[in-house]
Order: C-alpha cells, then structure tokens, then sequence
C-alpha cells in the first residue's frame, strides 16, 4: 500500500506530515484490497483543508474532504469520513456473495 501526502499552498511540519500518514495507515483494517492512499493538505480561504483519495482494486477510487480550523481536526474527520466510506462498500460487496449453504438448507 503506497501512501502519498501532498502539500498545497502552505508549509507542512514533518510531525503533521507523520500524523496524517499514522491516521491513513489505519484505513486498511477497513478495506483490504486498498492500493494507494493520497492525502492532500490544502489552504483554501484561510483554513486548512484535507481530501483523501484512495484507491482499491477493481477501479474502485473513494474521496473524502473536510476543511476545519484545526489541522489535526481536519485529518481526524477525513479519515472518520473514508473509513465509513471503505466499511460501507466492503458491506455492500460482502453481501453480494450470497449466503452460506448451511442457511439455505433449512
């Protein structure tokens, strides 16, 4: 898993810098099959903003943003944001299987 942050517009320190990368590392407990994540630290309008953009097998490619007064804040939301994101499309697909054959033989 290949994890990317970008800076835009702004001067990031290494410890926010490791903060979001140690926050995204955690993504993967959701969703297995995740490829690359890339965060991106923004300045728009005088408040930080984080987008995070991970992709996963078979084309799929999730998006997240949050714009927050507080760095630290702004990354926690984003992550809350992907994570339910990844909980809800792994859901989706683990329900598309079909069930066991122990409960369709009933």
């Amino acid at each position: 898993m290949n994890i990317l942050v970008k800076v835009r517009h702004m001067e990031v320190t290494n410890a926010i810098r490791q903060y979001a990368e140690a926050k995204v590392e955690k993504l993967h407990k959701y969703y297995d099959n995740i490829q690359s994540i890339e965060v991106i630290v923004d300045m728009e309008a005088g408040q930080p903003t984080v987008e995070i953009i991970v992709q996963a097998t078979r084309k799929s490619t999730f998006v997240a943003h949050h714009r927050e007064a507080d760095m630290h804040a702004s990354i926690d939301q984003c992550v809350a944001k992907m994570a339910q994101q990844l909980r809800r499309h792994k859901d989706k697909v683990r329900d598309r299987q079909g069930h066991p054959h122990d409960e369709t033989m009933v």
